[in-house]
């Protein structure tokens, strides 16, 4: 509900650089905006398995403010006819998220904007990992990010980024007709090192117990 009070408070909000780097990885990842003004102003919606819940809430005091509620727990059935329990939260309708919602969005279609590389740090890198990266396997000793939903085309612009920006190697693997990005074993080191002080204890798994550190 609308009130002027609400409105003023609105306002005044504004996103840190904190917040926009977490929004970036979020974007790449799992998050999603959406509008109900025509484009005018968007809203965050974060939904994870209620097994991620520290994860969800790690994300909601990040953006507290923005929030005139705290995380809700729900049922949703999957096509399966399977019943999971998720936690999700959604921001205020902000004015602020429209810049993202405009790079990350392209005829209602989530993509990856050419402006990744001014856009991408590492915190926003270990976001996008923690919400959809895995270890290979401790034989192949290295990273893979699933990418189910992005083209090729998409994908291309993040080589450059991760060579250029972060010294990273990565190349794009195909499986079952969609591609995901395998970071090469060369590189796996430095990528754990980039992202490894902003993962959270719950995924910590992700990085793989059997990593060597050096």
């Amino acid at each position: 509900m609308r009130t002027k009070e609400n409105e003023l408070y609105k306002k005044q909000l504004k996103l840190t650089s904190i917040q926009r780097q977490v929004l970036v990885g979020l974007l790449l990842g799992d998050g999603h905006l959406e509008s109900m003004s025509a484009g005018r102003t968007y809203r965050l919606k974060a939904e994870y398995s209620k097994k991620q819940e520290d994860y969800l809430l790690w994300i909601w005091n990040i953006f507290r403010e923005w929030t005139r509620t705290p995380p809700r727990t729900q049922k949703r059935e999957l096509s399966s006819g399977a019943i999971i329990e998720t936690i999700e939260f959604t921001t205020y309708s902000h004015g602020a998220f429209r810049f993202y919602a405009r790079q990350f969005y392209k005829d209602g279609k989530k993509v990856i904007p050419k402006t990744i590389g001014k856009l991408l740090t590492p915190l926003g890198l270990a976001v996008w990992f923690m919400d959809d990266g895995s270890w290979k396997s401790n034989y192949h000793r290295t990273f893979i990010i699933h990418t189910d939903g992005y083209t090729k085309k998409d994908l291309s612009v993040i080589l450059d980024v991760f060579k250029k920006q972060f010294d990273i190697d990565i190349a794009l693997h195909k499986q079952y007709e969609r591609w995901r990005i395998y970071v090469k074993t060369k590189s796996a080191q430095k990528f754990r090192q980039l992202i490894e002080p902003h993962i959270i204890p719950l995924m910590g798994y992700k990085l793989g117990n059997t990593m060597p550190k050096k």
